[in-house]
């Protein structure tokens, strides 16, 4: 067995007792109600997180608060060469879980937020608790990644562009696939100003606002690109008062989605040159790109490595996806960081009723993280400009075949 990787063959009272483990930090951080609007909320998780984190890392986190909003990090050792990122805040409201309680039922684990990703929080912890030496790594979870991290993209990037890789602990896509390929996103809102007439007595003295919308979202439609997966969609729509006044403001949402950052710029652009048709109508474009594309050849790499992790490990074969959401990963990969998505929890059901993740699952993801990990901290060269290999010690629970590490570090 090379260096840096797990062996495959283990002791199932282990791996039990480990899942077991895995199971309850889960349920804490579920329990832990974190709908990002909530900043009090988002708060009181980051503690739960940090708390977590600490008993199984031996070291306790940094909060890094951003308008009022708390994110948590760990940093070990003076040069970082690879970064975890996953994020606490989740889509459900305070309450979701007297209708959506936390359970484990027939090897299906539910409960809002387990999938999207509380559950990939709880295996990057014991993924490094299993790791005996965590120079190098770098941790962030924050706190805002549902509304498009407005608070922590600096964060983000700023810890990217110091580390030789990003590894995403967002949930895998279907059947348990990395997701090697995401699209950017880009996110506006036209505002268009009309003039108000009676709709019977005299509308041609109005600039009818609903026209001049219809004829907008028009030419907003046709920006879209199905050869390039270029999507152009107008979503949420708003115009007028009264059912017999001539609307004198509409406004609609455009959600664009892209693969390459070519597209982003020219459906930018021509967003921005969007004029009125009607004479005496008005047009105001807002918003723009909100994260830019992460395309496969920013995860090509890490995926092989992964693949060939598993296989090692007897939990392959592993498979890749290209999806249309977006996560912080588009940031990792847009600042140049190889990047690899979709690391966290199998199962499915993001931000839906039936949100679930397969407990199996827990310690197979788990194991290939830490041998991922480990073989990219013995990885020669770093951004920093020092070379040479690094030799990360496994402990012993992963080299006897456990993988499970349950108290604080030494």
């Amino acid at each position: 067995m090379t260096e840096g990787r797990a062996v495959a063959n283990r002791d199932p009272r282990r791996v039990r007792a480990g899942e077991a483990t895995m199971i309850a930090d889960i349920e804490r951080l579920v329990c832990c109600e974190s709908p990002s609007d909530d900043l009090a909320a988002v708060a009181r998780s980051a503690e739960v997180v940090a708390e977590v984190g600490a008993r199984l890392l031996g070291a306790e986190a940094e909060r890094v608060v951003i308008g009022g909003r708390t994110h948590v990090r760990w940093r070990f050792g003076a040069e970082p060469r690879v970064l975890l990122l996953g994020h606490h805040d989740t889509v459900w409201p305070i309450g979701s879980l007297e209708t959506h309680p936390f359970q484990v039922r027939d090897g299906v684990l539910r409960g809002p937020g387990c999938f999207d990703m509380k559950a990939g929080l709880v295996m990057a912890f014991h993924a490094l608790a299993a790791l005996d030496d965590l120079d190098g790594v770098t941790l962030l979870v924050t706190g805002d990644e549902e509304p498009g991290s407005p608070s922590s993209r600096e964060l983000i990037e700023s810890e990217a562009r110091r580390c030789a890789a990003a590894l995403v602990l967002e949930a895998a896509g279907p059947g348990g696939a990395l997701k090697t390929e995401r699209k950017g996103v880009s996110r506006y809102e036209v505002l268009v100003r009309g003039k108000a007439a009676h709709a019977g007595l005299e509308p041609e003295r109005g600039v009818n606002a609903t026209v001049e919308a219809a004829h907008q979202i028009m030419a907003v439609v046709e920006l879209g690109d199905p050869a390039l997966g270029t999507t152009v969609t107008p979503t949420r729509l708003e115009a007028g008062t009264t059912a017999n006044t001539v609307p004198a403001a509409a406004r609609f949402e455009v959600d664009v989605r892209v693969r390459e950052a070519a597209e982003q710029h020219r459906v930018h652009a021509a967003m921005e040159a969007l004029r009125p048709v009607l004479p005496g109508g008005g047009v105001e474009v807002r918003g723009g790109p909100n994260r830019p594309p992460l395309p496969a050849a920013a995860s090509r790499d890490l995926f092989e490595r992964a693949r060939r992790l598993a296989d090692g490990l007897g939990i392959g074969p592993l498979a890749s996806v290209a999806v249309g959401g977006a996560s912080d990963g588009n940031f990792t990969a847009g600042v140049g960081t190889p990047t690899l998505d979709g690391l966290g929890a199998v199962g499915g059901g993001a931000h839906a009723d039936d949100e679930h993740l397969f407990v199996a699952e827990l310690p197979k993801r788990t194991r290939l993280l830490t041998s991922l990990v480990a073989e990219l901290l013995a990885a020669e060269g770093c951004p920093s400009g020092r070379t040479g290999p690094r030799r990360p010690v496994l402990s012993d629970h992963l080299r006897d075949g456990t993988g499970w590490n349950h108290g604080r570090r030494d």
